[in-house]
């Protein structure tokens, strides 16, 4: 579990700052969208990525972190 855990955690922190590079070439989305409506721009499918990524990070980190049996 322990590198999976690592494979990843180096997989979202890859993912986050390729999503954020790609979001960043976009517009910044007005304020007041809904979810729905945010991921019908490019830039919004770019932040739910950088989202996701983080997410997986995160998942990664705990994986890492809690030993198995």
């Amino acid at each position: 579990m322990r590198t999976f855990g690592f494979v990843l955690l180096l997989a979202g922190v890859a993912g986050f700052f390729y999503c954020s590079s790609r979001a960043s070439e976009y517009e910044p989305l007005r304020a007041g969208l809904s979810v729905s409506e945010s991921l019908e721009t490019e830039r919004g499918k770019w932040d739910a990525g950088r989202y996701a990524c983080a997410a997986a990070a995160f998942a990664g980190i705990v994986l890492t972190i809690v030993p198995h049996r």
